[in-house]
Order: C-alpha cells, then structure tokens, then sequence
C-alpha cells in the first residue's frame, strides 16, 4: 500500500486476534454497485475471512452494504467474493494453510490508483494469554515513552 491509496474498510481486530506472519495485495471480483458503496465507505470486514477452494481465493461474510442509487439490490451483501492472486501466489497460500494451520485474514480494503485492492494476511490464531502479554506489552511501552517525554521536557 502505498502513501496515495485511501482506505475503505479496515479489521481492526485482526492483528489483536491473529499473529500474522505475511501480508498480500490481492485484487477482488466486484460488481460496478459494490465498487461505488467501498468508496462510501459501507463495509465491514469484522466477520470476514478468506479460503482456497480448487485454487481459487474467496472471502466470505464481507459485508458491502447495497448502493443506494442502484437498481442492483437482488445482490446479498454477504456473498461469496472471488480474490484475484498470481497463481504461484495461490499455490503457496495453499500449502502454507494446509501444513501449518495457518489463516487467511482480510486486513483491510482500499483503492490504488482506482482499483479496489485487499490486503490479506497469513497468520496463526492468538491464545488469550498471548493477547493479555501483548496489551500488557503495549502499556509498559506507553508508559516508557511518557516518562521519557516528561524528563525531555523537564517535568517530573
């Protein structure tokens, strides 16, 4: 992703619930309606997640809510939507999820120079313990860098 890109949808849980390991840019199957609610910003990727079936990627229970100005409502907004990936690329994913229980997590969607884009991360699922250290961890940060900023500014 890059500095122009404007971000439509994000999965702000993603990286509290999963450890991810690698990120891809994938592209996505999308009809003209769909394209026009992501630039609205009427989406939600809480619930989603993504599979390879016969060496396709799909990612299911992404909700695009309908375009108001379209005469496209018979589409469910939680369809089934293909992902668009080099095939070297799908090849590895499968590999990468059937050995080692890893998960394929939509991150977020944004548009790069017009087109709608999806970045997908292979990760492996946190255990609670793990997400108590990592909050825990993020605090102790916090807290570092205040008391740095404090005797910096020579308060105390």
């Amino acid at each position: 992703m890059t500095e122009g890109d404007r971000v439509a949808a994000t999965n702000r849980r993603a990286r509290h619930d999963y450890a991810i390991d690698e990120t891809f840019e994938t592209g996505m199957v999308l009809t003209g309606a769909e394209v026009k609610s992501l630039r609205s910003g009427k989406a939600s990727l809480a619930e989603a997640y993504a599979r390879v079936t016969d060496g396709e990627v799909w990612v299911d229970n992404l909700h695009i809510s309908p375009y108001e100005q379209s005469n496209q409502r018979d589409l469910d907004p939680k369809r089934s939507r293909k992902l668009l990936l080099h095939k070297r690329e799908i090849e590895r994913l499968m590999g990468k999820v059937q050995e080692r229980g890893l998960t394929l997590v939509p991150m977020k969607i944004y548009f790069t120079r017009g087109m709608a884009k999806m970045e997908l991360g292979l990760g492996r699922g946190k255990r609670q313990h793990e997400k108590r250290d990592a909050t825990l961890e993020r605090e102790h940060k916090r807290e570092m860098e205040r008391a740095f900023s404090r005797k910096q500014s020579g308060k105390r």
